[in-house]
């Protein structure tokens, strides 16, 4: 017995990281893996019954991993962003949500043949759609400015509203008198507004003291929040059924936009706890499937499917964005984005089987419907959102640009080389000499401190895709690499090898995942660099041919040269380093800094 569970539970995250590696590798929506993988093990091959493996478990343990999902998703919520798309999303959130669940209950009844009062229960539970689908889309198609913010926001806030309005919805059903039904709406509204907010904001407080006050040692503040997270849940929901999911987004965002304490490890921890979760969770429910329902192969369930993508998200985002600045493109990529993800899977599985203990036998359907409408729309979104945000011009171009941290002047040369090449570049320096000299230069160019949040905020990073730190202080360099990782990713954050005499013994004793990859070469630091300009050295570019390859320019300069940047056919900029083996072929343009011979 002991060796079949511990099988099952191995099979649930060994296939839950497979997929989404396999989605990694392949560009694929990881979701729709994740329920391919969970049909096969569950009801095609028979190996995985969360069920049987589970038991009374089942639920309880979806509920609090999504509640944790949530909270993750909060974190990442920026309240400044607000400033721009407001209004746009709370339209989403209100008009929106309300145009979405009146369609969706009508095409439900009279498109499927669901009675009524099931119909409203599903139309209210696929308002949602969630951070589980719909922040791996955003990495993967990149849309402009504010389109991300708008998405993002509704994708995260729009859960715990819907999940509030199916057990209030729920509830109505269950008591069967429009009047006490009435009463139930107002009162669940109220009470989970109320529970929701304050034992969120409550949550969010306790942590914030708690880590300013030293209450909590390191090694035990991830464990903490994670703890807090499953309390505020518990206590929210005890006063008012999954009024919880609400709390748990409230006070992630409270903790994201407070600035008495840094939460950035717990972020982090977060983060990756969330694509475990993620993980296990769609395995566990499309693995729960029944695959022989006849609701599955029904022309009319993948018809109601087609109405939500085609007639009801239009209609929603058109009822929004009426009297909105939106351009049409950016509302017709936003009418294409409203998946369906983890939540709703968790609470259809949760009302499904109260409605069916309470003798409404038709809803044996919401379960199998519901994640047709996930595996459809995961599908459809998943695998066209990105061809359609380029046709409609407001996805992002993979970002070759470059942020440098120090407005010197070989930076500035390097810089309006790029971007004289068409790359993006960005200056930040906190010497305003240098800041005014890159502006009369014509280069873009910010005063103040790389690691200022408020500088973060001012600068706009549309086209930048990497860092490159090369202050003369190593320290700066260091942190302002870490402090971008987030953003460009470990691999597109770079800077200067350190100073000294010490240099080799110094970059051992820093990890490298305390700082950023050293650039150019192994001697390439700020003193050699300001000492080679000062003797005549410049930044030049030099195209390579058949005729003169990369071993011919290396023969004509003779280590007068220290290679900087390549740009291939593509137009893509690769970036020499340390620890890459880049070889420039014919095609390509090499930047890099060109000596005079000696004696000269």
């Amino acid at each position: 017995m002991s060796e079949h569970l511990l099988l099952g539970l191995a099979s649930i995250i060994v296939l839950g990281i497979a997929a989404q590696w396999l989605a990694w590798r392949l560009h694929l929506p990881s979701i729709l893996l994740l329920l391919i993988f969970g049909f096969m093990a569950g009801p095609v091959l028979g190996i995985l019954n969360p069920d049987e493996l589970l038991g009374n478990f089942l639920f309880p343990l979806v509920s609090v991993s999504v509640a944790i999902i949530l909270f993750e998703g909060g974190l990442s919520l920026k309240i400044k962003e607000l400033r721009q798309v407001g209004t746009v999303f709370t339209a989403l959130v209100t008009i929106g949500i309300i145009v979405t669940w009146l369609l969706a209950s009508a095409a439900a009844h009279w498109v499927v043949g669901i009675p009524w009062p099931p119909a409203i229960l599903l139309g209210a539970i696929l308002v949602v759609s969630g951070p589980t689908v719909i922040i791996p889309l955003l990495r993967q198609v990149r849309p402009v400015g504010h389109l991300s913010s708008i998405i993002k926001w509704e994708g995260i806030v729009n859960d715990p509203i819907g999940a509030i309005l199916a057990v209030i919805v729920f509830e109505v059903i269950v008591a069967g008198s429009m009047q006490e039904g009435t009463a139930l709406i107002i009162l669940g509204v109220v009470k989970a507004l109320v529970f929701g907010s304050l034992i969120g904001v409550a949550g969010a407080v306790l942590m914030i003291l708690s880590l300013k006050r030293y209450l909590v040692p390191d090694f035990l503040q991830n464990p903490v929040s994670l703890m807090l997270v499953v309390i505020v849940y518990y206590l929210s929901n005890v006063l008012q059924m999954e009024s919880g999911l609400l709390a748990v987004t409230i006070m992630g965002i409270v903790l994201a936009n407070q600035k008495y304490v840094s939460i950035k490890h717990i972020t982090e921890f977060k983060e990756n706890l969330r694509v475990l979760l993620i993980s296990s969770l769609f395995i566990i429910l499309a693995a729960r499937l029944p695959f022989d329902n006849p609701a599955l192969t029904s022309v009319s369930s993948w018809i109601f499917v087609g109405l939500l993508i085609l007639v009801v998200r239009p209609a929603a985002v058109l009822a929004s964005t009426l009297k909105s600045r939106l351009k049409w493109n950016e509302r017709a990529f936003l009418a294409w984005m409203a998946p369906r993800g983890i939540v709703a899977a968790a609470v259809v599985s949760v009302f499904a089987e109260r409605l069916v203990d309470s003798g409404f036998v038709s809803c044996e359907l919401l379960v199998p419907l519901t994640f047709q409408v996930i595996v459809g729309t995961v599908a459809v979104y998943g695998s066209t959102a990105s061809p359609v945000a380029h046709l409609l011009k407001v996805a992002k171009p993979n970002p070759q640009g470059v942020l440098f941290v120090g407005a010197h002047s070989w930076s500035q040369q390097a810089g309006q080389l790029l971007r004289d090449e068409g790359f993006q570049i960005i200056l930040v320096d906190s010497n305003w000499d240098n800041i005014a000299e890159a502006r009369h230069n014509g280069c873009r160019a910010y005063y103040g401190n790389i690691l200022s949040e408020d500088l973060l905020y001012e600068i706009q990073l549309d086209g930048i895709g990497r860092l490159l730190a090369l202050t003369s202080n190593d320290e700066i360099n260091s942190l302002a690499a870490l402090h971008f990782v987030d953003i460009f990713g470990s691999s597109e954050v770079y800077q200067l090898p350190p100073t000294g005499s010490q240099e080799t013994a110094s970059r051992k004793a820093v990890p490298s995942y305390l700082r950023g990859r050293f650039l150019f070469g192994d001697n390439a630091n700020y003193e050699y660099l300001v000492y080679l300009f000062r003797n005549g050295a410049r930044i030049k570019k030099t195209p390579l041919t058949e005729k003169f390859n990369y071993d011919d320019f290396k023969n004509q300069y003779s280590g007068n040269f220290i290679p900087l940047f390549i740009i291939t056919e593509a137009r893509e900029l690769k970036v020499f380093t340390v620890d890459s083996k880049l070889n420039p072929r014919p095609g390509q343009t090499i930047i890099s800094i060109i000596s005079p011979p000696q004696g000269k």
